[in-house]
């Protein structure tokens, strides 16, 4: 969680993100609208098809607030993502199998790869544009037009955020 947060911390120009799940606690969801507000390029890609129902709705439980922050999401459609990358302004970035979660950052021994200053950071990004290209941006108006019982079930989800 620590890389995470010091990648967006010290972004200047972009954060590119994909992660299956997104799960996370205050002080991250403060580090990507942090970056956003600064004027960062933040883009998180998210699966547009879930393979866990839960799982899915609770990522997509934040989605209202970091789109409000200036963080531009996207839902990758052609099938389940299941990458979890991040590449910022050209010079980092991570691949691994640490998703974007309590028990992927805290209880798993999940492992990765620090990127730093190569040209592999430049292929990341290549991959990262990849997916967008094919992906569905979601917009605040017609995201918040969810029924009212699917913003509810997203919003009592948050509440076992640790367990998920």
């Amino acid at each position: 969680e620590n890389v995470y947060a010091d990648i967006l911390y010290n972004a200047n120009d972009y954060v590119y993100i994909t992660t299956p799940y997104l799960a996370i606690d205050s002080s991250l969801q403060n580090a990507l609208c942090l970056a956003a507000k600064r004027g960062v390029d933040v883009r998180l890609i998210t699966p547009g098809i879930p393979d866990k129902k839960m799982v899915y709705r609770l990522t997509r439980s934040y989605y209202a607030s970091l789109i409000r922050a200036g963080v531009k999401i996207y839902e990758y459609t052609p099938g389940f993502m299941h990458s979890k990358l991040i590449v910022a302004d050209d010079e980092v970035a991570t691949v691994g199998t640490v998703n974007m979660d309590y028990r992927s950052f805290y209880l798993h021994h999940e492992c990765g790869v620090w990127l730093c200053h190569n040209k592999t950071v430049r292929d990341v990004r290549s991959d990262i544009d990849k997916a967008v290209a094919v992906s569905e941006r979601i917009q605040l108006p017609a995201w918040n037009k969810r029924p009212a019982g699917t913003k509810l079930l997203e919003a009592c989800l948050k509440l076992f955020t640790p367990l998920m």
